[in-house]
Formats: structure tokens, sequence, C-alpha cells
């Protein structure tokens, strides 16, 4: 008994060393460890035992892909400044996990630094314009850059994003009002288009509501000249003449055409003159300018007759 009590302190400190020993590892991690401050093994992911006091372990190294941002600020051909965001996904590759623990001390400056470098030497070559449109040009510039690099320090480049193009404030209202104007132009002539369409299809729709109204005016005065005919036919069948059938017909639509108005009272029709007589006068008027204007023409038709027959005899003299 007293022998195991002077052994319980060993016990103890084996325990406790062998405790101290043990260590796990994370998936998809690695851990570097070092004895007497030399590079001694690299273990995966589960549980280890290294030796107390004299291993130690130095780092742990993610293989997941990460990803870094970067914010460049620089200017365009047309002299343009603008902020352009580039996100950098990479990872460390497994048979290099030396080389990236040791040989690079700041991976995330290094790749800012590239990333700085391959975007003020490619935006400057594009206008504003361009830089939206070729961003993916300057993405695979600045992984081409990177890769070449990074793969010397066991950093893998997965992939290069630029995410985000930031133009000056003022460049981007300036930019708005551009849109916004050439838009406003295409509207206008759209809305031009339009009017003149529908300024084109009221003249036609007025045309042919003339050329109908027109039609309608004169198969109305067919009718009533029609009319009137078989009225003067059906009078001088009962031994009335002509012209005393011309005159009662007149006298008759004067009167029709004062009852219609009495009918009517808001009428603003005003029809002059209105006597008994009117009608007759009116007839007669007319009787003697058609008489007139006959006359008139027969007399014009045989002067150019005398004028022809001279000429004809001095070009026969």
């Amino acid at each position: 008994m007293e022998n195991l009590i002077v052994f319980v302190p060993f016990i103890f400190l084996g325990l406790i060393l062998l405790l101290t020993g043990l260590f796990t590892v994370k998936q998809e991690t690695y851990a570097i460890v070092e004895r007497f401050g030399k590079f001694h093994a690299i273990k995966g992911p589960g549980l280890h035992f290294k030796i107390p006091f004299f291993d130690r372990i130095a780092g742990r190294v993610n293989m997941k892909i990460q990803q870094l941002d970067v914010m460049v600020e620089t200017k365009t051909f047309d002299d343009v400044f603008v902020k352009t965001k580039v996100s950098v996904q990479f990872k460390i590759q497994r048979d290099t996990i030396y080389d990236a623990f040791y040989k690079l001390q700041s991976p995330y400056d290094q790749i800012t630094s590239y990333v700085f470098d391959v975007v003020r030497a490619e935006v400057p070559k594009m206008k504003l314009d361009d830089v939206f449109v070729r961003k993916d040009d300057i993405a695979v510039a600045i992984k081409r850059e990177l890769a070449e690099a990074m793969n010397n320090y066991g950093y893998g480049i997965v992939k290069a994003l630029v995410t985000d193009i930031d133009p000056d404030i003022a460049v981007k209202n300036a930019m708005n009002r551009i849109n916004a104007a050439e838009r406003e132009k295409t509207a206008a002539e759209y809305d031009g288009e339009a009017e003149r369409i529908r300024i084109v299809a009221k003249a036609k729709a007025e045309a042919e509501s003339k050329r109908l109204q027109g039609q309608g005016i004169a198969d109305q005065r067919r009718e009533i000249a029609k009319g009137l005919e078989d009225s003067v036919d059906m009078l001088n069948k009962v031994g009335i003449n002509s012209q005393e059938a011309s005159a009662l017909i007149v006298v008759t639509q004067h009167y029709d055409t004062l009852q219609s108005m009495g009918e009517n009272v808001n009428s603003n029709l005003i029809l002059l003159p209105n006597s008994p007589t009117a009608g007759s006068d009116m007839l007669t008027e007319m009787v003697t300018s058609f008489t007139a204007s006959q006359q008139m023409g027969e007399a014009m038709k045989v002067g150019q007759k005398k004028k022809d027959m001279l000429e004809l005899k001095e070009r026969n003299s």
C-alpha cells in the first residue's frame, strides 16, 4: 500500500502529460507541429498526440475556400474616378500546405497588392462605359496575374469577380440625366408619331364624312327634282301649265317651311322674304335669270362663230 502511495504522484503526472499531449484537428483543417522550433509534421483532421514540452502546434491551416474583398479607386480613360470592388476566392492546396504556412507572412496583403496593381493597370485603358461592359475581362486579368504569383506560395486562385463599379455621385447623376433625356426623346418621337396617325385618321374620317354627306345631299336633291318633275307632270294632266305648276310648288314649299319654323320654338332659321307673293316673285326672278343666262350664252356662241369666219377669210386671202 505504501509503495502504491509513492507512485501516485508519478501516475498523476503521467496523466497530466498525456492529457497535455492530446489534441484534435477539425475537418478541412490541418495543424502544423514543430519540435524544438523546427518543422516536424502536418496533422490532418482527428485526434493526435504530441510530446509535451518538446512539440508545439505552430498554427492551423484552413483548407476551405476563402474570400477577400478589395476596394480599389482608380481613374478611367475618360478621366472619371471609380471605385471597383473585387472579390477574390482562393484556397490552400493540400500538397502545398508547408509552402502556404512558411513562405508567406500575410497572404491577404499579398493578394490585395496584386489586385490593386492589375485594376490600376487595366481600368485606365477603358472608358467608363467600357468598364461596365468589360468587367469580366478585368476579372480574368486579375485571376491570371494572381494565379501566376500565388501558386508559388501554395495558394490556388478559384475565382476573381468584379462585383461592383461605383463612379462618383456627380458622374452617376449626369449619366442618369443623359439616360432620362434619351428616353424622353424617344417618348416624344413616339408621341409625335401617334399624334400624326391620329391626325391622318381624323382627316380621312372627315373626308369620308364629307364625301358621304355630299353624296347624301346629291341623292336628296335628285329625289327632290324627281318629285318636282312628278308634281309638274301631275299638274299638267289637270290643265295647269308648267309655269303655274312651278309657282304653285314654290308657294307650297314656302308655307311648309314657315310651318316647320313655327313648330320648332328653338329654331334660329330666318326666311326672307316671307310675304304671300314671295314664292311667285322668287320663281319669276329665277326664270328671268335662267333666260338671261341662256340668251347670253347663245350670243357668245354667235360672236365666236363670226370671229372664226373672219379669221378663216383672212387666212384664205
